[in-house]
């Protein structure tokens, strides 16, 4: 998911998805260890798509940026 697309949403549903890609990755490490991992470049993506949201939750909470919708 994009970076634009992530601050359109609120504040709320942006932390379910981070649980969410906590999980997944958590999973695929599970996965990786059993020799079972289909794709690697998944963990890759997962954990970018982790620093994303971190990263605009942290602005938020700052003050650097205000969430677009208020939850």
């Amino acid at each position: 998911m994009k970076t634009s697309e992530l601050r359109s949403l609120p504040v709320e549903e942006l932390k379910q998805k981070l649980e969410d890609l906590v999980d997944e990755l958590a999973n695929l490490r599970i996965q990786k260890a059993t020799h079972q991992l289909v794709s690697p470049s998944r963990i890759r993506e997962v954990r970018r798509g982790i620093a994303r949201h971190r990263t605009i939750l942290r602005e938020y909470e700052m003050g650097i940026s205000k969430p677009k919708i208020e939850s």
